[in-house]
């Protein structure tokens, strides 16, 4: 249901502005993901007029942003989705009005500044409001850090629980009390209990923990996946992911002094050499062997790849999808021959 407090967002922004404020972010890419039936949201975004061959997770955006009735929804015009204007126009199209923010290509502080504050402006607080709310969601953010640490050196945490964990740091579940004690709820059941089955839908980061023994240390590289069981299908071939590189940035990995800094060193954002250099560190710190670079169609990102396959020496399998559900046999098949060729290695 729509209230006046909440307010969307289509990809990570300074959400200590958006608390500072009084309101509630919301990420669209996560009703979207979460919705019992997202393929249903592309599907209603393309009878509005949205082509077939554009992303789908801007088309769940937008449906998302009409079905949870957000009067109010940031934008991220530079640093993320190159289609993001165009959703823009739609949404306001739509009677939705439209705040923007972008992040400055080469991380330069003096204009991220500017952005900043040009967003706090817009809300009504000041820089000094969002440094207060800084120190707070820090502490919050530190037992996402917790599930992480559990999940790459504990193996107490599976990889498929600890996106969920990290991609909810995007918006803190609207309610960094609520994600705090849910938080703390699940930490203690991963410390205490090795296995616990079963788990509420997907989706949801409210899951039991579930450990890993053993298994092919793998780094899961690129935007979250759209499709369902990418996780599971590599565990069940033995392979376990240890890193979930874009998930982990959402939860603000670095300990900074201010919100110029945090946000200067969240690597999404910026040019994708210094997220090779954030994923080079972590393939040592995790001892990881593999990597599995997932990348959505008709995303200008898939040219990465070519990238990350010439700086970053290592087997790294690509795995493209366009729409969400469950993973075709045909990507199944080449994951089973990649596992097979890591494992060998």
């Amino acid at each position: 249901m729509a209230t006046d407090k909440n307010i969307g967002i289509t990809s990570t922004v300074p959400i200590e502005i958006i608390y500072a404020a009084g309101l509630r972010p919301v990420d669209l890419n996560n009703v979207f993901i979460a919705d019992e039936n997202p393929g249903a949201l592309v599907e209603e975004a393309e009878r509005a007029g949205f082509p077939r061959n554009m992303c789908a997770w801007i088309k769940g955006i937008y449906a998302a942003a009409l079905r949870t009735r957000v009067r109010r929804v940031v934008a991220v015009t530079e640093g993320d989705c190159s289609n993001t204007h165009v959703l823009m126009e739609m949404l306001q199209l739509r009677g939705v009005e439209l705040i923007p923010f972008g992040y400055p290509y080469q991380r330069d502080q003096v204009l991220l500044r500017d952005q900043m504050e040009r967003f706090a402006q817009a809300l009504g607080v000041t820089m000094a409001q969002g440094e207060e709310w800084k120190a707070r969601l820090d502490r919050v953010r530190r037992l996402a850090h917790r599930t992480d640490d559990l999940t790459w050196r504990d193996g107490k945490v599976s990889g498929l629980d600890n996106a969920l964990w990290l991609v909810s740091c995007s918006d803190l579940m609207g309610d960094p009390n609520l994600y705090e004690a849910k938080a703390r709820e699940f930490l203690d059941e991963a410390c205490a209990q090795p296995s616990q089955p079963g788990g509420p839908p997907k989706g949801s980061a409210d899951r039991p923990p579930g450990r890993l023994e053993g298994g092919v240390r793998l780094g899961l590289i690129g935007i979250p996946p759209i499709c369902e069981g990418l996780h599971d299908a590599l565990g069940r071939l033995g392979g376990r992911v240890v890193f979930n590189e874009i998930p982990r940035q959402f939860s603000m990995p670095y300990e900074t002094k201010d919100l110029l800094e945090q946000y200067t060193r969240y690597t999404y954002p910026y040019d994708v050499f210094a997220r090779i250099a954030d994923i080079k560190a972590e393939i040592v710190r995790r001892r990881i062997a593999g990597l599995v670079h997932y990348v959505q169609s008709f995303c200008f990102r898939q040219v990465e790849d070519v990238i990350f396959r010439e700086l970053v020496h290592m087997p790294i399998l690509t795995v493209e999808v366009d729409r969400p559900g469950p993973l075709e046999a045909r990507l199944r098949t080449r994951i089973e021959a990649f596992m097979e060729m890591v494992g060998k290695r």
